[in-house]
């Protein structure tokens, strides 16, 4: 049976994937649809920085993110100045990094389902004189909507499982940062620690099983409308 202080890592983890995603999904959205539908210079550059954390080494992530949200980092020293708080050994420091981490697999989902949304029905909609903002509010955000609630399972269950970043920007803080990776690393570290890790890990994979199935029911979902079954 999982224990108290247990019982809390998962409370955190939980709280961090779902502030993750409240900073993640506008941002991934409005990047998804600009990829998908805009042509400007430098897409193919933007394309590459929102992928680059798949394929940088989290911890160099987490390392950037504290040049800049260091107390005498530009956006640290900014939000100080402006807010007077602080993202780091705090559970929001947790949370900016699980959404950039996450970020890559969401803008990806996201510009696949726009993507798939008929432009015809879009061009029909202005030239019946519907405005930018009603075809994106009647017509691309309702066909596309399955595949952002797939990106936002599949967002979470990334955030959820994060570590390099974390552990490198805000340390592994018992109650503000030590998520349930954390806290199963601490553990593997700790003499006597193997029953802890164990009902953690199987923490952690109840909960990563739940978000993938979530999200392949979303896909299937998605595939079946798409085909009018």
């Amino acid at each position: 049976m999982i224990a108290a202080d247990e019982a809390g890592i998962v409370a955190l983890t939980l709280q961090v994937g779902a502030a993750a995603m409240l900073v993640a999904l506008p941002i991934a959205f409005a990047l998804a649809w600009l990829l998908a539908r805009a042509n400007f210079p430098g897409k193919m550059l933007l394309d590459a920085a929102v992928h680059l954390p798949l394929v940088l080494p989290p911890v160099v992530t987490g390392w950037l993110l504290l040049l800049a949200f260091a107390p005498d980092g530009p956006a640290g020293a900014l939000l100080a100045r402006l807010f007077g708080v602080s993202l780091i050994f705090r559970w929001t420091g947790a949370a900016l990094a699980a959404a950039v981490m996450a970020l890559p697999l969401m803008v990806r989902a996201i510009r696949l389902s726009i993507e798939a949304v008929d432009a015809r029905l879009e061009g029909a909609a202005r030239t019946l004189g519907a405005g930018p903002w009603r075809v994106f509010a009647t017509i691309t955000l309702p066909l596309s909507l399955p595949g952002v609630l797939a990106a936002l399972v599949l967002g979470f269950a990334r955030s959820i499982g994060e570590f390099g970043a974390t552990i490198t920007f805000v340390g592994n803080v018992p109650g503000q940062t030590q998520t349930l990776p954390l806290a199963i690393y601490s553990a593997l570290q700790s003499p006597g620690g193997e029953g802890a890790v164990a009902r953690l890990a199987l923490a952690s994979i109840a909960l990563a099983f739940a978000a993938l199935i979530a999200a392949e029911l979303l896909a299937r979902r998605q595939g079946r409308g798409r085909h009018g079954v």
